[in-house]
């Protein structure tokens, strides 16, 4: 990593950030004439295509069988169910509200890390998890009129992806290319979903193969700047601008659907982010102090 130039990847990771929603701008305008299965096995069918022409035009071995395949196709199986959960959730709610509830993902990850991974986990982060989950009440709102049951696949969707964080660490030391990895992961969703398109597909028509392409797009196109943005800056630098997105898919959503997100959402979305940038920090400050304890050198503040 080249550590000089945090800017490039700020950048970048804002890049990505802006990207991303387009994907799901797609996903939810196909999931009116098509299956939400079939929307998501095109996401990763075309995903898959775009990132075998890209390995190819960078003259790298993309069919080559991944190191740790076991491991390999569990992180397969985490973000494939993370998009379904979360196109299920987009097809009946607004955009923003069902990203809010994605969020919960580094809370997550705070409970269940220290027995999986064998990380620490302290009163502070136990805390921070409790008013996290707190933001989810506030945007659920359970015991209110307005509680919609399929805004709970967000939060399915938030969990799963919280597996495939855990997933990606554990395969952290696996010595293989990151965009190798990606395809990977494309292709394990490709294959597991096929076979429900048997009964959840439809031939779709001009524009929504045309649709489906533009999401297998945005969605390389978007990993692929994250994976470029961690290139050039570290995670403590890159992590609260992953909240960005929250504004792009905000600002799409009142374009093209004329919707914004009430009070609720938003002071939802703000515990919940502020709890999931206390936790990522607070684990990055954690790890540079046990780096240098271990070398014999002062500690160093983040910023």
């Amino acid at each position: 990593m080249d550590s000089q130039r945090p800017l490039l990847g700020i950048m970048l990771m804002v890049a990505a950030m802006i990207v991303l929603p387009v994907l799901d701008i797609c996903a939810k305008l196909l999931s009116a004439d098509y299956s939400v299965i079939q929307v998501t096995w095109s996401r990763f069918v075309f995903h898959t295509l775009w990132l075998i022409l890209l390995l190819s035009l960078l003259r790298r071995p993309w069919w080559r069988l991944p190191n740790k395949p076991r491991q390999q196709f569990l992180r397969s199986m985490a973000i494939t169910m993370t998009t379904l959960f979360f196109f299920l959730a987009i097809a009946d709610n607004p955009i923003p509200a069902a990203l809010s509830l994605l969020f919960v993902s580094p809370l997550v990850v705070a409970l269940i890390a220290p027995f999986w991974l064998g990380e620490s986990f302290d009163l502070r982060r136990l805390l921070a998890v409790i008013i996290g989950f707190i933001g989810v009440l506030v945007i659920l709102q359970p015991n209110s009129s307005a509680f919609k049951p399929s805004l709970l696949w967000a939060l399915a969707a938030g969990f799963a992806y919280a597996f495939y964080l855990m997933a990606t660490r554990k395969l952290s030391d696996s010595n293989g290319s990151s965009l190798t990895t990606l395809l990977h992961t494309a292709v394990g969703g490709s294959i597991v979903l096929t076979p429900f398109m048997l009964s959840h597909g439809a031939l779709p028509d001009v524009k929504g193969l045309a649709m489906m392409a533009a999401m297998g797009f945005f969605a390389a196109a978007g990993h692929f700047l994250i994976i470029k943005a961690f290139e050039y800056a570290s995670a403590s630098q890159l992590s609260p601008f992953n909240y960005f997105e929250i504004v792009a898919a905000t600002l799409l959503s009142y374009l093209l659907f004329d919707y914004w997100p009430d009070i609720r959402v938003w002071l939802g979305l703000l515990i919940i982010a502020l709890s999931g940038l206390y936790i990522t920090l607070h684990e990055v400050r954690s790890r540079n102090y046990s780096i240098y304890k271990e070398l014999d050198v002062p500690d160093e503040p983040l910023t």
